[in-house]
């Protein structure tokens, strides 16, 4: 998936929008589904992987992967932590379901951000959240 930034790059260079809607036919109407295939994809991961280190119940997180159940913001963020993603691919994925994006100013969200840059697993997010008094990510 490509960023906006590249994508405000295309609009920018472009003569006519029919040459901008050609050139982004890939970067628009994105589903979870296929955003989520995708990472998978680029990061040689395996389903079952993900899903354990992702604390998620394991049916309920291939409905997810199978695009049967729409997952809340937290279970987004749990499958993002099994991934193993960074701070960029989880802000996409979130806006990609229609999610806010982590926001710096807001405490849970700062803890959040803390930990993926700091490569810690779920079970250390939530530990830390539990520390600073902030519901845990399930």
């Amino acid at each position: 998936m490509k960023s906006t930034d590249d994508l405000m790059n295309l609009l920018k260079s472009k003569d006519s929008y029919k040459d901008v809607t050609e050139a982004t036919s890939d970067f628009l109407d994105v589903t979870l589904v296929e955003y989520l295939i995708q990472l998978i994809a680029e990061k040689e991961l395996k389903k079952s992987e993900i899903i354990a280190r992702s604390g998620i119940e394991r049916t309920y997180a291939y409905q997810i992967l199978r695009g049967e159940k729409v997952p809340s913001r937290d279970k987004l963020l749990a499958l993002s932590f099994g991934m193993k993603l960074t701070l960029e691919e989880v802000q996409a994925l979130l806006k990609t379901n229609g999610y806010a994006q982590l926001y710096a100013k807001n405490r849970r969200d700062s803890v959040i951000i803390f930990a993926l840059n700091k490569g810690q697993d779920i079970i250390e997010l939530n530990e830390s959240l539990f520390s600073v008094d902030e519901p845990l990510v399930t």
